[in-house]
This record gives C-alpha cells, structure tokens and sequence, in this order.
C-alpha cells in the first residue's frame, strides 16, 4: 500500500476573515493607533489651564520670600534615624501682609517650597502707621520674647536676624526692636510675628480709650497735622 502524504495543519487566524493574518485590529476604524477617531478636545482645556495659571505666578513674583533658617533634624526610626531638613520661610508684600511658614523634606529645595507654600495660606493683615507700627508692643512665644516700638521717618529698621526679616517683609522701614530670651530664630520669628497681630490701628486704639486720634498718634504725626 502506498504512503499517503503527511497533512500540513491548517494555520489558524487567516482565511478570509476581516482582519485576517492574526493582526489585531483588522479593518476596525482607527486600526492599532490610539485614540482611533474619537475627537479630540484635549487641546480646549490647555489654554485655560494657562490663563488660570498667568495670575498665579505674576501673585508669586510679587511677594517677598526670605528664607532665615535651614536646620537639619532626625527621626529615630526601627533600624536607625531618617535626617531631614527643617526651613523656616518668610513671605511678605512689603503692603501690610505677612506669613511665616515651616516646611520638612528630605531635600532642602522642597523643604523651601514647602515653607513658602504655608506661609503663603497663613498670610495675615498688620496695621501700620506709615512706615512704622501705631503703638508699642510686646510679645512671647515659646522662650522668646520681642518688644518693638514705633521710630520717626529716618531711622531704620533697628533690629536682627528673623526680628529684621519679619519687618521688612511686611513694609515697615522704621522701628525700633529689642530681642530677649531665646535666640532660636524659629521662636524669635513667630514671636515677632505674634506682635505684630496685637498691633491696632489709630483709629480702634482712639475708639478703645475714648480719646480723639490726635492724642493717640505719634508725636511726629501730631506735629504733620497740626
């Protein structure tokens, strides 16, 4: 008897099937390129983003930042310690605004966005007077304690380290300031800071004593006026 040829097997996934070959896609609209013919509206919402952004980072070039301390800290950890940097930020628009922030990373670069991101959403109103402060002040924080007092057109910001910052962050040109207790400048820059909020204005110190504005301000302010 005679030996029949051997069968070659049929390759699966061709004939004449659409698409055939074994390619996925086929004759399907849009075939393996992504996105096929759907329409594209991704390109409406780029400028918005960019016209939402513009005020953001012309707002960002008008603050003051002042960075005025940078320490590096540790965290005891199972398995040894994780060093990390510690910032103190200094934002300010040289208009009566001012905000102090603390950022933590592990690089000093995020650690400064960071500080700069807080103090920007804590930024708080200072009543001035001119380019001085309406009355004395003194105020604490932690082992820190600051007094500032107002000084005539002329004299200059009489003060140091984070006390200095914090002034000429917020717009104030004279004064008079004096540090004690604590020099760690974390403690000295919020207690300045905190007295520059207790600070009022002419006007609610005249109201909360009774007595007319004249007698509340300055006496180189009286003698303008009178």
């Amino acid at each position: 008897m005679a030996d029949q040829p051997e069968k070659k097997p049929q390759r699966r996934g061709g004939g004449n099937r659409p698409g055939g070959g074994g390619k996925p896609g086929g004759n399907k609209p849009g075939g393996n390129k992504p996105g096929g013919d759907r329409a594209s509206g991704s390109g409406d919402d780029r400028p918005k983003r960019d016209r939402d952004q513009k005020p953001r980072e012309e707002d960002r070039e008008e603050l003051d930042e002042r960075v005025v301390d940078i320490k590096r800290v540790a965290k005891v950890i199972k398995g040894g310690r994780r060093f990390a940097f510690r910032t103190v930020v200094i934002v300010g628009d040289n208009k009566g605004r001012v905000g102090v922030g603390i950022g933590k990373a592990r690089g000093v670069p995020d650690s400064i966005r960071k500080g700069a991101e807080h103090a920007r959403r804590v930024m708080t109103k200072v009543a001035l007077s001119g380019s001085t402060i309406p009355h004395p002040v003194v105020a604490e924080y932690g082992g820190a304690t600051v007094m500032l007092r107002p000084a005539s057109p002329g004299t200059g910001v009489i003060a140091g380290g984070g006390v200095r910052a914090v002034l000429e962050a917020v717009g104030i040109h004279d004064i008079l300031s004096k540090s004690q207790g604590s020099n760690n400048v974390l403690n000295v820059t919020m207690a300045t800071l905190t007295a520059l909020e207790q600070l009022r204005s002419p006007q609610e110190m005249a109201a909360m004593r009774g007595k007319d504005i004249e007698e509340v301000l300055p006496f180189w302010e009286r003698k303008r006026r009178g």
